[in-house]
C-alpha cells in the first residue's frame, strides 16, 4: 500500500535523483568533477569556492556510498587521495550539460533584465563567457 508514504518511500526514481542532487553543494561538486575529471581533495575544495573542506568531505563520502564518485587512496606521505565520477556518475552528464543550459539562459535573461534574483557570480561568468565567445 502506497497511501501516505513520500515519493522516497514509493521510491520514484526521478525524485530519488532530484533529492540526491539538492542536497547543499552536491551539484557543485558533481559539475566540477565533470569539468575537471579526476581531482586531488585540495584541488577540490580550492574549485568549489566557499565550501569547508568538512562538508566537501561529507558530501564526497555521501556520493561515493550512492556509488556516483569513487575515491582513489595512495598511501604516499602525504596521502593522495583522487576523486572522480564512476560510470553511473558519468550517466548524470547530459542532464548536467541541459542544466548548464538552462542557468545560462536565465543568467543571460538577468543580463538583459537587470534582474535582482540572479546571482552576481552567475552575472558575471556569463557577461565573461558571452564576452569569449564574441571575441572569437
Amino acid at each position: 500500500m502506497t497511501k501516505g508514504k513520500t515519493p522516497l518511500q514509493r521510491g520514484c526514481a526521478f525524485d530519488i535523483v532530484l533529492r540526491l542532487l539538492s542536497g547543499e553543494w552536491t551539484s557543485h561538486i558533481l559539475w566540477v568533477l565533470n569539468q575537471n575529471g579526476p581531482t586531488r581533495h585540495g584541488e577540490l575544495r580550492r574549485l568549489v569556492e566557499g565550501i569547508s573542506s568538512k562538508v566537501l568531505t561529507d558530501r564526497l563520502r555521501m556520493l561515493e556510498r550512492e556509488n556516483i564518485v569513487y575515491r582513489d587512496y595512495e598511501p604516499t606521505i602525504p596521502p593522495k587521495v583522487t576523486y572522480g565520477l564512476t560510470p553511473l556518475g558519468h550517466e548524470l552528464d547530459q542532464a548536467l550539460y541541459a542544466i548548464e543550459d538552462v542557468a545560462k539562459h536565465w543568467c543571460r535573461e538577468a543580463l538583459v533584465h537587470n534582474a535582482d534574483r540572479y546571482s552576481q557570480q552567475c552575472i558575471r561568468r556569463v557577461a565573461k563567457e558571452l564576452k569569449d565567445e564574441a571575441d572569437m
